[in-house]
């Protein structure tokens, strides 16, 4: 076996996946698979722009789990990537000396392990989201597999469409047939002999944490700044007190930081009103702007949607709070709707009571519910007939799905831009050619028994 480490370093939390696959299959699909994984403790690395040295520190832990989980004669020969996306993004907007000092810290840390280190860099938004692709297309075998007599196999079925949802940022990318009138949002890819044109887009400060961030924002202006405000997308019971500074602390929402002081606090009052909730999370959004044929929001060109989408990250825990913890089925956008609607009319003490281990997460899933009602449709524009093509998903098979493998396969050079050669699959053709001999004359050999003992047996008597 071989191996790979790919480093996560998203803006809320950093996880490494360590990858695996059969030394003997250069090129081949479908056999990298997850091999292990581990969620840093801590924030991510951007929250350490104060003391990059504890950006360096927090991978530890998970690193020298890859010690133990990578068999020591492979060390050396196993690359190493770290991959920053939008948290460092942001912090790269707002100090890119603190960028660079982190990475740094970052990139001096992981050279002190014995693997093949290969670089720690911040990913575009559209790297972000064209790796999540080929992460989910390469996992389902979408771009080619292998038959059962060992030959290469060309599937006749269409590519997925990717949704990410990440902390800071959310990206869309699918394989489009229209004319992507914004040359930006247009990756070719030749992917295995077969050329792709797909459309991505990456919305930064649109990310699940960034979004909160923002909400709150939108109702201290739209109270004045009041010292106590009232949140229609917390739960009645629920009131927190926050500093200033932990809103107006990002980029995202510099612009409509208020000329009071920073260090001041704000009690937040949640009143558990779904309208109002959905009045407020869709100011966050511009669907007016378009000088483009058609737009998502924001005046971004975007193609209509077509075709089967795999959505993941917290699309796919927002749904699955749904369905688990709220018992509600989501299969059209009004289920989604509905079930918006449900969560923000609990009361904070229903919540608790139905998941108490979600208990820090528990007060946003109103305003996360909403926004990804109001991002699927009003923003990507799915309906009822293109909706229930979305498969809210964590995993394929065993493997995570997210950029992460992605980038490790292209980086690592395993997705040739052209169909693999067929001599592999001859030798192994040959192979299942020998097995089906030796079947067929094991077969007739006992047969061949089976009839000549009948006969003695028929002749003595």
């Amino acid at each position: 076996l071989q191996y790979g480490i790919v480093l996560d370093a998203g803006s809320s939390h950093t996880a490494m996946f360590v990858y695996k696959w059969p030394a003997d299959k250069e090129n081949d699909t479908g056999v990298v698979s997850e091999h292990s994984m581990c969620d840093v403790e801590g924030p991510g690395i951007s929250s350490y722009s104060s003391n990059p040295l504890a950006a360096g520190r927090s991978l530890v832990q998970c690193l020298n789990q890859a010690m133990r989980d990578v068999p020591k004669e492979k060390h050396m020969g196993t690359p190493l990537y770290l991959g920053a996306t939008a948290g460092m993004r942001l912090l790269n907007i707002a100090d890119p000396q603190a960028s660079d000092a982190v990475l740094r810290a970052v990139a001096a840390t992981l050279k002190t392990y014995p693997f093949d280190f290969r670089g720690a860099k911040i990913l575009s938004g559209e790297e972000e989201g064209v790796f999540g692709w080929v992460t989910a297309n390469y996992l389902l075998e979408n771009f080619i597999k292998r038959g059962w007599l060992g030959e290469w196999i060309q599937p006749q079925k269409k590519t997925l469409g990717a949704m990410d949802f990440g902390g800071a940022s959310t990206q869309i990318t699918f394989e489009t047939q229209d004319t992507i009138e914004n040359t930006r949002n247009e990756v070719m890819l030749k992917l295995y002999g077969q050329a792709y044109k797909v459309y991505t887009h990456s919305f930064l400060c649109y990310g699940r944490d960034q979004v909160l961030k923002r909400l709150l924002s939108k109702l201290l202006q739209a109270e004045s700044y009041q010292a106590t405000v009232p949140h229609p997308c917390w739960p009645m019971g629920y009131n927190k007190s926050l500093p200033l500074s932990s809103i107006y602390d990002s980029p995202c929402t510099e612009k409509e930081r208020p000329s009071l002081a920073l260090n001041s606090t704000v009690t937040f009052v949640g009143t558990g009103n779904g309208n109002l909730c959905t009045l407020h999370v869709s100011k966050l959004f511009n669907f007016t702007t378009c000088s483009f044929s058609h737009c998502s929001f924001d005046g971004v060109f975007q193609p209509k949607v077509s075709g089967n989408f795999i959505a993941f990250s917290a699309f796919f825990y927002t749904v699955d709070f749904i369905q688990t913890v709220m018992g509600r089925p989501v299969h059209l956008p009004s289920d989604l709707k509905d079930a918006a609607e449900t969560i923000c009319a609990t009361s904070w003490s229903e919540l608790l009571q139905k998941a108490p281990k979600l208990e820090k997460r528990l007060p946003d899933y109103c305003a996360v519910s909403t926004f990804v009602y109001l991002l699927t449709t009003k923003g990507y524009n799915f309906n009822n007939h293109s909706f229930p093509n979305i498969a809210f998903q964590k995993k394929a098979g065993e493997t995570s799905i997210g950029w992460a493998l992605g980038y490790m396969l292209n980086l690592t050079n395993m997705i040739p831009a052209e169909k693999p050669s067929s001599h592999k699959s001859i030798l192994y053709n040959y192979w299942v050619i020998l097995i089906l001999l030796f079947v067929v004359i094991t077969l007739t050999s006992l047969v061949t028994a089976v009839c000549l003992l009948r006969h003695s047996k028929s002749s003595t008597i």
